[in-house]
């Protein structure tokens, strides 16, 4: 019998969600194809995880020779932390999580995703145990053929091929790549707020012929997998059946305690989270932001037309988030907004930001309902 409660796993490899290990090649070749592809893809923040043949002590920072256990060094362009051991597999996920992809050497780490190399200099036939998940083939020479324990490693799977030095059919396969593997995208409507300057559940309102969290349901569920209305356990009865109601297991945290509920019971999927005080909203800003949705980035958001600043209830937040809105947590910072600010996230400039006016007070809801009607006549 278990001692603690089982709770879903984020899918994270070795060092990241999003890795890419390069095998059968020496390092040189490793470091070249690393290059490489920094300078072909651009637009992404890629980490390289190597090792490195030929540190020794007399390459520490000065206080660490002298016995400093680490070192933190702001060197303008970039920032540098040194420290005595080794991190641990959960540190160094944590310390990779703002990446939006790793590329791993994998004559010296394991990944969950492969490149494999053909090159007769240092042939694979030793290292099939690593071949776990081989998603590209690379060819030194053009000439060359499959080996066939290879092809019998993929075990008849189709895997495209390209050359070792063409770093611009690789680069596009790379982006290819990771758009697959984006997560599926479910519907996240918050009505978890207690409503007091509207004097009403601001959920149970009707704009649009149902109480606002049923449209706002019914709104995500065109483009969602699966919708989620998410809500205090005292809410549930006002939850209908025919709904998917996910009650807050992180409470007393505002619209953080819905969104972390989310994650803890789906923590591989990216949420569309839309509060059911935004009456206004159309299809077409939730396609604006769908279309725009990067899911190499923490969240994709709109940027607010009141204060330009991210707008967290009208957003995509991917899996990564869910660690760092922990930590932010772990500091005591509650505010998703927060956590929007200081991290690397995909803003987008609403085509229409009337749609993003919230409304939090009985005054504020007749106008809104006044806009509607008259969407409505004017059609």
């Amino acid at each position: 019998m278990s001692k603690h409660s089982k709770i879903p796993r984020p899918q994270i490899g070795t060092f990241h969600r999003y890795e890419l290990s390069v095998v059968g090649t020496p390092c040189n070749k490793i470091v070249q194809l690393a290059k490489a592809l920094a300078t072909a893809l651009p637009e992404l923040n890629m980490v390289y995880a190597d090792a490195d043949h030929h540190a020794d002590s007399n390459s520490l920072p000065e206080v660490m020779q002298a016995g400093g256990w680490g070192a933190f060094s702001d060197k303008i362009a970039f920032t540098r932390v040194d420290f005595t051991g080794q991190l641990t597999d959960f540190q160094k996920k944590q310390m990779l999580t703002a990446a939006d992809w790793v590329l791993v050497n994998g004559n010296h780490f394991d990944a969950a995703a492969q490149i494999a190399v053909i090159d007769p200099v240092k042939p694979l036939e030793k290292k099939l145990h690593k071949l776990t998940n081989v998603q590209l083939l690379l060819k030194t020479a053009d000439d060359m053929e499959i080996p066939h324990y290879l092809s019998a490693c993929l075990e008849g799977r189709s895997v495209p091929v390209l050359c070792f030095n063409d770093a611009v059919a690789i680069a596009k396969w790379v982006r290819n790549y990771l758009n697959s593997c984006r997560a599926p995208l479910y519907g996240l409507v918050l009505t978890g707020g207690k409503s007091e300057r509207m004097g009403t559940d601001k959920a149970q309102l009707n704009y649009h012929g149902k109480p606002q969290q049923q449209h706002v349901a019914d709104l995500l569920a065109s483009y969602c997998e699966r919708v989620f209305i998410s809500c205090r356990t005292d809410q549930l009865a006002s939850v209908p059946k025919s709904y998917e109601a996910l009650p807050d297991t992180f409470v007393g945290l505002g619209p953080l305690s819905g969104i972390l509920s989310a994650f803890q019971q789906h923590p591989n999927a990216a949420w569309l989270v839309l509060a059911c005080d935004l009456p206004l909203i159309q299809p077409a800003t939730l396609e604006q932001l769908i279309a725009a949705r990067n899911p190499l980035k923490m969240a994709t958001a709109f940027q607010s037309p009141h204060d330009n600043l991210p707008e967290p209830l009208v957003a995509i937040w991917e899996p990564k988030a869910y660690a760092i809105l922990l930590q932010f947590l772990s500091m005591g910072y509650h505010c998703p907004r927060k956590a929007l600010i200081n991290n690397n996230i995909a803003i987008v400039l609403p085509q229409f930001p009337e749609q993003l006016t919230n409304v939090n007070t009985p005054e504020e809801a007749t106008v809104a309902l006044q806009k509607l009607q008259k969407s409505m006549e004017n059609k």
